[in-house]
């Protein structure tokens, strides 16, 4: 190691041209040096060391103590930094209120130990410490963590129960999309029927997770037929002469809630329950369907065709 560099950030500074000893141009990584040579460099700036924190990323904090928080996430909000993603994240939010979060897990993410897509509103769990990190990601993996999901689907569910079993990866022909592949990563999702509406072809389920794939509840309910309404980016495009949904029962997400988390807390004090009610997009598109439901004149017709 030099003045804080790798071995291998040396090599290169030097094979580059970019070193001199006493004066002149060095080119051989492998020089050794006498004492009173002057070596002169341009180093590289430091490398960030985490996200930045952010005080104007509202937070909904639901519990709090020592070992945990759970956060209420609302939908349009990005968890930690990625491309495109820098500055405004649920982590840069959350570095401001708590800083002690930099050192927990991993750089890039502290304190996260599972995700909420973008689009998808509801609870997160954020370790404090790192003692509590290492114990959520081991209860995750082990699938002690309940994650129960409110979806509102497209089609009629036929069965009040179910389970998808279908393993889960990166599409082959579309890698911004994930998609059931052999190749893929083992994912259950369970579900139940809620209630139906059969006036405007619509399900409401509650789904569970039993392992935590990228977009796992969006590409299993879509994979047998039923994608999350107002995903735009698995849904199927509608059948021919298909009536329109009712006014206002699509919101401008997918409808995806991440409403209630279970699990026993990891400092041995006994079981931790936190509920998060539909936000006020959700209810409204339910009360679209149930209005549609009470009055089926009022469904729009399908858009005439034109040549």
């Amino acid at each position: 190691m030099a003045a804080g560099l790798a071995r291998s950030q040396v090599h290169d500074m030097v094979v580059g041209r970019e070193v001199t000893v006493d004066g002149v141009v060095e080119e051989r990584p492998g020089r050794r040096l006498s004492a009173g040579q002057v070596v002169v460099a341009d180093l590289p700036g430091p490398v960030p060391s985490g996200p930045d924190a952010n005080p104007d990323v509202v937070l909904s904090v639901v519990h709090e103590d020592e070992w945990l928080l759970v956060i209420d996430k609302a939908a349009g909000v990005v968890v930690h930094p990625g491309a495109g993603s820098q500055g405004r994240t649920l982590v840069n939010g959350l570095l401001a209120r708590y800083p002690d979060l930099a050192g927990v897990g991993q750089p890039d993410r502290p304190g996260i130990v599972h995700r909420l897509d973008k689009g998808t509103s509801g609870l997160l769990l954020v370790a404090r410490t790192p003692a509590a990190y290492e114990e959520l990601t081991a209860m995750l993996a082990a699938r002690e963590v309940s994650r129960r999901y409110v979806a509102l689907v497209e089609g009629v569910v036929a069965s009040d129960r179910g389970v998808v079993d279908a393993p889960v990866g990166r599409s082959a022909r579309q890698p911004t999309r994930m998609a059931v592949s052999a190749a893929g990563r083992e994912a259950r999702t369970s579900y139940s029927v809620v209630r139906r509406f059969p006036v405007s072809g619509m399900s409401l389920l509650h789904c569970h997770l039993e392992t935590g794939r990228t977009h796992q509840i969006r590409v299993h309910l879509t994979s047998i037929g039923h994608p999350v309404v107002g995903d735009r980016q698995y849904r199927r495009p509608p059948r021919p002469g298909s009536a329109a949904p009712p006014a206002g029962a699509v919101p401008a997400r997918p409808f995806l809630h991440a409403a209630e988390l279970r699990l026993e807390h990891p400092a041995g004090t006994g079981p931790l329950v936190v509920h998060s009610p539909l936000p006020a997009d959700l209810t409204g598109a339910l009360a679209a369907l149930e209005a549609a439901e009470d009055d089926p004149g009022s469904l729009d017709p399908p858009p005439a065709r034109t040549n």
